[in-house]
């Protein structure tokens, strides 16, 4: 479970997204751990119909913590992110000869929580350890 803690974190999400969570995390699973501004550049480039509500959900979080909490949108960086399965709506289509065939729809739950980095010091050591270059 994705824990809160509200000085350090902002968190947004999204319920009842008409897709499959397998279909939502092959977009997810690219973008944990990243900044703010990269996740945005990854998620237009991405050819997936999945990119659009995720895109939306990263951007609502951004706006929440920079209006709410007053962080700045240069410093956050995507902490956790999960996808959970929501309810399948199921609906009936007609066929020939007065048969029916069933149609299920699968939804999907989005949390996405974002932190700011200076206010986290093991993103400091974390990169250290990896050598890369904090911009």
């Amino acid at each position: 479970m994705i824990k809160r803690d509200p000085d350090v974190e902002v968190s947004a999400l999204g319920q009842h997204i008409c897709m499959s969570a397998h279909k939502a995390r092959r977009v997810i699973n690219p973008i944990r751990g990243r900044s703010y501004e990269e996740t945005l550049m990854i998620l237009e480039l991405m050819p997936y119909r999945a990119c659009y509500p995720i895109f939306k959900l990263v951007y609502s979080v951004a706006a929440n913590a920079s209006y709410n909490m007053g962080f700045k949108e240069t410093d956050l960086i995507i902490s956790q992110v999960e996808v959970n399965e929501g309810t399948v709506v199921k609906k009936l289509k007609c066929r020939a000869r007065g048969h029916s065939y069933p149609i299920k729809r699968p939804t999907c739950h989005i949390t996405i929580v974002l932190k700011d980095i200076y206010k986290d010091q093991d993103y400091f050591i974390w990169l250290r350890k990896t050598g890369e270059k904090d911009t």
